[in-house]
């Protein structure tokens, strides 16, 4: 399979850690599991972590095939449903299955991580739990995707949501600015992308061109990687032990 063989350059080329992203991963449960165990196992990868938005994870995928997750990020941009619904993400149940997962993730010993976007419709929100990501939105140029102007916010309301949540422990805001360029994307042909800005740019495929040749056709900010904190404990974590990011949370703030 040529998935399997590109992943196996990427590890020979460095890479410790892998993140399948979507789309949604869980369209696709079956191969979703077999490219995990994959990484974790015949590639020995360090972390393998997926980010959803919740919907289609079931419990009984995870108790067969979570022994290869190290850490599974939902996405939730409010606890409010009716915000949810506004924003685009909202089944009217997105906050009950995202209390499901956590529990299913601290019983299996998943490290739990939860994104959020925030927009003119959340940044006033104000939640008593710990968010691993507070992400602004960016704006497309890109036609074929839902125009996000009416959502974007201004660094000072983005500085406010942050404010509000600065005293959680595990809380880590990524702004547009740090986050272009920061992210090693491959796309389903094998291809880096490169979404810093202007016009999208997309390498040759790793499998004819080489990994080495891929990322000099790409920008990749390895220091903006680090500056924004991508070198931490992306271990599997001890079960009901932790927030999902390797430290322990007050009770007052667990969700």
């Amino acid at each position: 399979m040529e998935i399997r063989a590109g992943l196996k350059l990427l590890k020979e080329a460095g890479m410790r850690k892998i993140n399948f992203a979507g789309g949604e991963p869980f369209l696709y449960p079956n191969e979703l599991a077999m490219l995990c165990r994959y990484c974790k196992e015949d590639l020995q990868m360090e972390s393998v972590s997926i980010i959803s938005n919740g919907t289609l994870i079931k419990k009984k995928w995870l108790e067969e095939h979570g022994r290869w997750i190290d850490v599974l990020g939902v996405s939730c941009d409010s606890f409010n449903e009716k915000t949810n619904i506004a924003i685009g993400r909202g089944s009217g149940k997105n906050v009950e299955q995202l209390f499901d997962i956590r529990q299913w993730c601290r019983e299996l010993g998943i490290k739990f991580k939860l994104n959020t976007v925030v927009c003119t419709l959340n940044w006033q929100e104000k939640h008593g739990f710990h968010r691993r990501w507070a992400r602004a939105v960016q704006t497309k140029d890109d036609k074929r995707k839902r125009d996000a102007r009416k959502l974007l916010i201004s660094k000072d309301q983005f500085d406010t949501f942050c404010g509000n949540h600065q005293y959680i422990p595990s809380f880590v805001p990524e702004s547009n600015d740090l986050m272009a360029s920061s992210y090693l994307i491959l796309d389903e042909y094998l291809c880096f992308l490169d979404k810093g800005s202007g016009k999208e740019v997309q390498s040759g495929c790793i499998l004819k061109v080489g990994v080495e040749q891929a990322l000099k056709e790409i920008k990749w900010d390895r220091e903006a990687f680090v500056k924004r904190g991508r070198e931490y404990d992306w271990a599997k974590g001890v079960a009901g032990g932790d927030n999902g990011c390797g430290k322990s949370v007050p009770k007052e703030l667990e969700f």
